[in-house]
This record gives structure tokens, C-alpha cells and sequence, in this order.
């Protein structure tokens, strides 16, 4: 093609067409400037398709992560509302004039107190991709948004649930301070048996701090800080997580 365009370029200069060879040489620079636009073209129409696949393994990366933490987080709200519901039983009772059972005060103090409730997200896809910049992969914006602030209400979460379980703590240490048995509720709920401790030969009661007001004092914070836990914080972030797999499966479909 090129030596077409310059025996046609010698002959129009031969000829002495002068006009006709510059109308002739602006089209060639017209063809060369038009290929080079496509050949641009295309370089970013691939350049694009190859952000869009590495956004879609992103996204598909971040919905399982984000589907595992609400599951998670499901399991954690039940567990929380399990512990604070048995405190609120054991206050019930020490407002009742007929005590309760030993082993019936056992299950429901091991039922509150007995499990750390710290939620625990499938963060280390989205981690990696803010310490390594890749979270502008992410061509939605409200999305990225709503990434950030994830990593931001999860560290408010962390320090509530610090707080929690500082109260949990304090219940225990009422409990225990004051000279009851944990050996008692061991014996009682099985736990023993399951750690290898053997059964205590002197049963000792643990009624008696259903007397404690330190005791009562301890178990109903724990209980109100418990249930902030859910309402204020568990619940807004079930919002936030359901809300970001939302945008994740509309940004998929696309």
C-alpha cells in the first residue's frame, strides 16, 4: 500500500500537479492519523475489558467474604441474645420468693457468661485490596463508599464489644469474689465430665448470690450493655452488610 502512495506521490510530482499532490499527501496523513485512532481504540477497549474481568474476580471475591460474615454475624446475634436473655432470667429469679434449682442457676449462668461474643469478619480480600490500592479497581462508587465505612464500623464494633465484655467480666468476678463455687456450675452442666476435672466430693451452693446486690448491680450492666450491643450495633451492621451484597449482585449482573 505504501508504495502505492509514493508512485502515485512521484507521478503527481513528475506531472507537475501540484494541487492535486497535496489534496493527494492530506489524505495519507487523514488514513495514517485514522488508523492510529482505531489502533487507540482498541488498546483501551482491551485495556478496559481487562480492568472490568479483574473487577469482576473482586467482586465475586468480596460476596463470598461479605455472604461468610453475615452468616457469622447471624450466628453472633443469636448468641448474644441467648446470653443476655439468661441474665434477664437469673435477675427474674432473684426477685422470686421460691429459689431455683442448682442446676437450673448452673445452665443459666453458663448460658451468660461462659462465651466470648466478638464478631470476627471475612475482611482479608477486602484488607488486601486497601493496602494495596486496588480498591479503585472498584469502578462504583458508592460501593468503595460503602467498603471504607465497612472497615470503619467494624472497628466501632470492636471497641463495644471490648466494653461488653468487660461487664461480663465484672459479673464473674462479683460471682467469684464473693466465695461462690464455679466448681459447682462445672459439676452441674456437665462441663466437668467434658474437661476431665473430676466431680467435686463437697457440693457447695451457689444460691446465695441471688442475695448479692454487687452481683445484681454487675448482671443488669452486662444486660443493658448487651442489648446496646444488638440494637445499636448489630443490627445497623446487618443493614450495612445486606446493603453492600446488594450492590455487589447488581454490579455481577451487569
Amino acid at each position: 500500500m505504501l508504495k502505492l502512495f509514493r508512485k502515485v506521490r512521484k507521478q503527481l510530482i513528475a506531472e507537475k500537479k501540484i494541487r492535486n499532490y497535496l489534496l493527494y499527501a492530506l489524505g495519507e496523513i487523514v488514513l495514517v492519523v485514522i488508523g492510529i485512532l482505531i489502533a487507540l481504540a482498541i488498546n483501551n477497549a482491551n485495556e478496559q475489558s481487562i480492568k472490568r474481568q479483574k473487577e469482576q474476580v473482586y467482586l465475586k471475591g468480596l460476596k463470598e467474604e461479605f455472604e461468610t460474615s453475615k452468616y457469622k454475624l447471624e450466628e453472633l446475634i443469636k448468641f448474644n441474645k441467648n446470653s443476655y436473655n439468661a441474665a434477664t432470667e437469673i435477675v427474674k429469679i432473684m426477685d422470686q420468693n421460691e429459689s431455683p434449682s442448682e442446676e437450673k442457676l448452673s445452665e443459666l449462668f453458663v448460658t451468660a457468661f461462659a462465651y466470648d461474643i466478638f464478631f470476627n469478619p471475612n475482611n482479608s480480600l477486602l484488607n488486601e485490596m486497601v493496602n494495596s490500592g486496588s480498591l479503585k479497581d472498584i469502578t462504583n462508587n458508592a460501593l468503595r463508599i460503602k467498603l471504607t465505612n465497612w472497615i470503619a464500623t467494624i472497628d466501632d464494633i470492636s471497641n463495644q464489644e471490648r466494653m461488653q465484655d468487660e461487664q461480663r467480666n465484672s459479673t464473674v468476678n462479683a460471682f467469684r469474689d464473693e466465695g461462690h463455687s464455679i466448681r459447682t456450675i462445672l459439676d452441674h452442666t456437665g462441663m466437668s465430665e467434658k474437661m476431665g476435672i473430676p466431680m467435686g466430693e463437697k457440693a457447695m451452693s451457689n444460691l446465695s448470690v441471688l442475695e448479692s446486690i454487687a452481683f445484681q448491680n454487675n448482671i443488669l450492666m452486662f444486660i443493658i450493655t448487651s442489648q446496646s450491643t444488638e440494637t445499636e450495633h448489630y443490627n445497623p451492621l446487618m443493614f450495612q452488610l445486606e446493603s453492600i451484597l446488594k450492590v455487589i449482585d447488581q454490579e455481577l449482573e451487569h
